[in-house]
């Protein structure tokens, strides 16, 4: 319970930046209209606990990064910035998810293919959600739906902010359905 209170406070912190981050604040229109129920995803307390082993891990080998979980619709269900990470690994981690998320493969193996895919890296350069793509981000699957994604930035390479973004993955993988 302590672990959840914690979290909680965590996200409370951090949300004015992930409201300036992320998404706008919304207009009075927009706060008045129909709010349908949100895309299927990881459930908070998991989103939490995966964000939190993803930069414990990245922590562990002394890196400052920040850790995003987003469900089936890209919209952020737990972000949190570990002690010292830039303010800008934020957006970083979104394009990162937003990439593994709509092209359905680690936006590490869209990185590669856009080397040799001038048509793909078109594709991912002309949605500013996606932009350059770098590893670091990971679909989450409940069986064979991707329920979301996963994505880590900050290390000086997405070669070290992916396999901690997969060791948060995989500190919940049982327990998604």
């Amino acid at each position: 319970m302590k672990k959840l209170l914690l979290a909680a406070a965590t996200l409370l912190v951090c949300a004015p930046a992930l409201a300036q981050t992320i998404l706008p604040t919304p207009s009075a229109e927009e706060g008045r209209a129909p709010r349908p129920a949100r895309a299927r995803g990881v459930p908070t307390a998991l989103a939490v606990e995966a964000a939190q082993s993803a930069i414990a891990m990245c922590t562990g080998q002394g890196l400052k990064v920040t850790a995003l979980v987003v469900d089936a619709e890209g919209v952020p269900i737990a972000m949190i910035s570990g002690d010292g990470a830039a303010a800008i690994t934020q957006r970083i981690a979104s394009g990162k998810a937003t990439t593994a998320l709509k092209m359905k493969m680690t936006s590490g193996e869209a990185a590669d293919r856009a080397k040799t895919d001038a048509a793909f890296m078109a594709q991912l350069m002309a949605d500013p959600a996606m932009g350059t793509p770098r590893q670091g981000g990971v679909p989450v699957m409940a069986g064979s739906d991707i329920i979301g994604a996963i994505a880590v930035s900050g290390a000086p390479s997405g070669a070290q902010d992916e396999p901690c973004a997969k060791a948060g993955i995989a500190k919940i993988q049982d327990r998604l359905h």
